[in-house]
């Protein structure tokens, strides 16, 4: 039975859904849909929309990443202390990414710390893995 991975999953599909609303609520109150202008495809040039889909995209992108192992680590046996730890980190990251992840501003510092507790997740999760992998 899964018991720790559960917890991060739903506090991460929070994040998930509240930065989607915020791609789909720009899209309607500014009347754009996917349609290409000769500029770019999917944002129509519009660099808040541009914004707004990277930090959903990237929350996708790390959480689906980070999630799978954590599910495989934990089914696996793997101790719950180490499980908590990726899935908090993860969840560090991804609220702090987006406030972080600007147009303008490629160092923000909570870019730094949502990027840099993202991979320490990755990172404990995969050796975690590597472990009960190896059975050591």
């Amino acid at each position: 039975m899964f018991t720790v991975t559960p917890i991060y999953a739903l506090a991460v599909a929070v994040i998930t859904l509240a930065l989607w609303f915020r791609v789909t609520s720009y899209r309607g109150n500014n009347g754009i849909s996917i349609g290409d202008n000769g500029i770019s495809i999917g944002d129509n040039g519009d660099v808040n929309l541009l914004q707004r889909v990277r930090q959903h995209g990237n929350c996708v992108e790390w959480s689906s990443f980070i999630l799978i192992m954590m599910i495989l680590a934990e089914g696996m046996g793997a101790p719950g202390l180490y499980i908590h730890i990726s899935g908090a980190l993860l969840l560090i990251g991804r609220i702090a990414h987006p406030f972080g992840l600007k147009i303008d501003n490629a160092g923000h510092p909570m870019r730094y710390v949502g990027n840099g507790t993202n991979i320490l997740a990755a990172l404990n999760i995969m050796v975690c893995l590597g472990v009960n992998i190896l059975g050591l």
